[in-house]
């Protein structure tokens, strides 16, 4: 499969509104105010924003690696990122064998690791 910067576009949209309307654990895993970036390396693009109150904002995207340190920060490739926002590969098997990265602060991984 070859992903499209539309296809990424429209995958992060199709998050941000299974995050917005989700409840429990995911909800307050979520229900931070942090800035997010996600580096879709085989595009060489990044997708910016924020991750607030359980909803993801203001993203948009730029050609290249992150310009600045957001707070989470992934990266992989476009046709992994569509895979996982549709259900068909599982992030923290993607994360344990590399396909994924992601790096933040020890206290967001902690609050994240429900979402693994």
């Amino acid at each position: 499969m070859t992903t499209t910067l539309d296809d990424c576009r429209a995958a992060l949209g199709r998050l941000a509104r299974n995050l917005a309307g989700a409840n429990g654990e995911v909800r307050r895993a979520t229900a931070v105010d942090r800035s997010l970036s996600c580096h879709v390396t085989d595009l060489d693009v990044t997708f910016t924003g924020r991750l607030t109150d359980g909803r993801i904002e203001d993203v948009t995207a730029a050609p290249g690696p992150p310009a600045e340190r957001a707070q989470i920060r992934l990266a992989m490739t476009g046709d992994d990122l569509v895979a996982m926002v549709d259900g068909e590969l599982h992030f923290a098997k993607a994360w344990g064998s590399g396909r994924v990265r992601l790096e933040a602060g020890f206290r967001d991984l902690l609050r994240l690791r429900s979402l693994l």
